[in-house]
């Protein structure tokens, strides 16, 4: 389904299903956010709390926590989101 990190192929491999209708737009982006920022949030207030860190150390620690974090679930939430648009706009799409 992917021919990079996170660009769609035009067509699917196996089946030849046209993917190149697709339109996911902010969509993950906006998903990802939500579940992250709830999730980054709340671990640096609970470290925050816990621990009592300086605040260079949070500098430190949550971009290296975050992005990784981000682009791993940016992946599967493109696919969900198009997994969405082909269930619900079949013809659409070419299926």
């Amino acid at each position: 389904m992917f021919s990079g990190l996170l660009s769609i192929r035009p067509s699917c491999a196996s089946c030849g299903l046209d993917l190149a209708e697709h339109d996911s737009g902010d969509g993950p982006a906006v998903g990802a956010t939500f579940i992250l920022g709830f999730l980054i949030v709340g671990l640096a207030f609970w470290f925050e709390f816990r621990f009592n860190p300086p605040l260079w150390l949070h500098i430190i620690i949550w971009p290296i926590v975050t992005i990784p974090l981000a682009i791993l679930i940016m992946r599967p939430m493109k696919a969900a989101m198009v997994y969405q648009q082909y269930h619900h706009r079949r013809t659409e799409m070419g299926g």
